[in-house]
């Protein structure tokens, strides 16, 4: 047999998947940034927008965060700009549910949120990671508060139905054990020698070492319960004071569970990118970002406008919608050129003249499924009795995990956690039920980890995005061969239109998206309105 080379030809995704295998998401989204798949936020500043043509008139639809930033980095630059959005608020998928608000979903479920004053959920947007350049510097500039997001919390917990009899873990016993028996079983295969294909003898004492110290093992390279490894995984009687201050080192989980278990799936979460610390939130909830970018520009956007079509040709842009607000009149709105930043799950719907490319570009962009439930609980009793402030649960139940809030901590009275956010499978199943079926399911499910649920339970709202009629889905979901085929020319200005939102990104799902579609598309735009493209 002729040897074979150690540098094998691979397709891109065996590569991929090695890298991702070895390193975690964290490293192969960073490879597949640069293989062209994927591109991290690259926010530096806005555009600076000269030599518009005065009089030069744009349409923008649709008022989410896209379209508010269209309008008022454009109407900055010396165009006249007017916004036309379906819904009667700015903010499209940015926005909160408050105490007070109602809402009905496709099928004619109606909701009311009960909640306490003060007290809030975030059906779409709910974090914002550090990186996310772009939005932060408008939230910035048009003064969002922000506070910080826990989204990693030792102390939470990790659920499987059937790991260690169905009873949910801390996290940071999962994660300890864990790491301490995979860096035993690795010093265990140096000391055997048989990994000395790959290691160079000046590495191996390094490797050792590296081992001893991040998976806390004793002096023979063993994992084993101690004093030291309860200083990471907690003491089963915690340190005190007096005479009987000397803690108890807990139990170590066993081995074999821990690997069945797949619970170990869920600690390298956070080390995606997009999920590191540090993260954000507004304070008071997500929609105050929607509404600090609709006062910027509240003057120019008109609601109640349901489009219906976009025509065009070599002179300029008309825009046909009804006029929900008068008496569902049509209307036809004229302009010189057009930003339209509505979701390709509707706009795939209407009578849009663009090329034959743009229009199979935008046919090919299906959106997820997704399902968020918030629960009213009369006491913040995740702190109270399990002392988890903020972060994260996760289970492999439907509801998929628990989010207790960032804000509010110690205080009385009632609360309110984001109880499931699921998508796949999982959401399709509960958009499929009724909003009182969410909650009970979510009930069920969720006392699996917190049995006050049901004692301590308020009320509860529940959120479809298949079921809202203005989006039909969360958001955009790129295959790789869609990407390939269609992206850049879903990005192009098609003669006078220009595409932007989560969709037309490499961020997408998220608000970073938007923001860096909205100004990539203004600046194409600008510059075929100046003739410089």
């Amino acid at each position: 047999m002729p040897e074979q080379h150690p540098f094998t030809p691979q397709t891109r995704r065996q590569l991929l998947t090695r890298i991702g295998v070895a390193a975690g998401t964290a490293a192969m989204y960073q490879a597949m940034t640069a293989m062209g798949h994927a591109a991290g936020t690259d926010f530096t500043s806005p555009p600076t927008l000269t030599g518009a043509r005065k009089g030069t008139t744009v349409l923008v639809l649709g008022s989410g965060l896209a379209g508010m930033l269209a309008a008022y980095e454009m109407r900055k630059a010396g165009y006249n700009v007017r916004v036309l959005e379906f819904q009667n608020r700015a903010g499209g998928r940015n926005f909160t549910l408050h105490s007070g608000d109602s809402f009905t979903e496709l099928g004619g479920a109606s909701q009311s949120v009960k909640f306490a004053p003060g007290n809030y959920i975030n059906p779409g947007p709910w974090r914002i990671p550090y990186h996310h350049q772009g939005l932060l510097h408008y939230c910035r500039e048009f003064g969002v508060a922000l506070e910080p997001f826990v989204e990693v919390n030792h102390n939470s917990y990790l659920h499987a139905t059937n790991a260690f009899g169905g009873k949910p873990q801390r996290y940071r016993d999962v994660m300890s054990d864990f790491n301490g028996y995979t860096a035993e079983m690795l010093s265990k295969a140096v000391n055997q020698h048989k990994l000395d294909d790959i290691l160079h003898p000046d590495e191996r004492e390094h490797v050792l070492a590296a081992m001893a110290g991040w998976g806390t093992l004793d002096s023979s390279y063993r994992y084993v319960k101690s004093d030291r490894v309860s200083q990471r995984r907690g003491f089963a009687k915690p340190q005190g004071g007096g005479i009987d201050g000397a803690p108890i080192p807990s139990d170590l989980l066993p081995r074999d569970e821990i690997m069945a278990s797949g619970l170990w799936n869920w600690l390298s979460f956070n080390m995606r990118l997009e999920m590191q610390t540090t993260m954000f939130q507004p304070v008071g909830g997500m929609d105050q970002i929607g509404k600090a970018f609709a006062k910027q520009v509240k003057d120019l956007i008109t609601f109640g406008c349901k489009v219906s079509a976009i025509h065009q040709d070599d002179k300029g842009v008309s825009v046909t919608y009804t006029d929900v607000n008068h008496g569902n009149r049509t209307v036809e709105a004229k302009a010189d050129y057009c930003v339209c930043t509505i979701p390709l799950s509707i706009l795939s719907q209407l009578d849009v003249q663009v090329s034959g490319p743009m229009k199979a570009a935008i046919a090919a962009v299906p959106y997820a499924s997704s399902v968020k439930v918030g629960l009213e609980f009369n006491r913040r009793f995740w702190e109270e009795d399990d002392q988890i402030y903020g972060g994260i649960s996760f289970t492999d139940q439907q509801m998929s995990q628990i989010s207790y809030p960032s804000h509010g901590y110690f205080s009385k009275g009632k609360a309110v956690l984001l109880g499931a956010y699921m998508f796949g499978s999982a959401a399709y199943d509960f958009a499929g039920m009724t909003p009182e079926q969410r909650i009970e399911a979510v009930l069920e499910q969720g006392s699996k980890i917190h049995p006050q649920y049901r004692k301590e339970f308020s009320n509860g709202v529940s959120w479809a995005w298949s079921r809202v009629p203005w989006t039909l889905g969360c958001c955009s979901m790129w295959s790789e061969q869609a990407r390939k085929t269609h992206y850049k020319t879903l990005c192009e200005v098609d003669n006078r239109v220009v595409l932007a939102g989560e969709h037309a990104s490499y961020i997408g799902c998220w608000q970073e998206g938007a923001i860096l579609s909205s100004l990539d598309a203004i600046t194409r735009l600008h510059k075929r309105a100046i003739g410089a493209a």
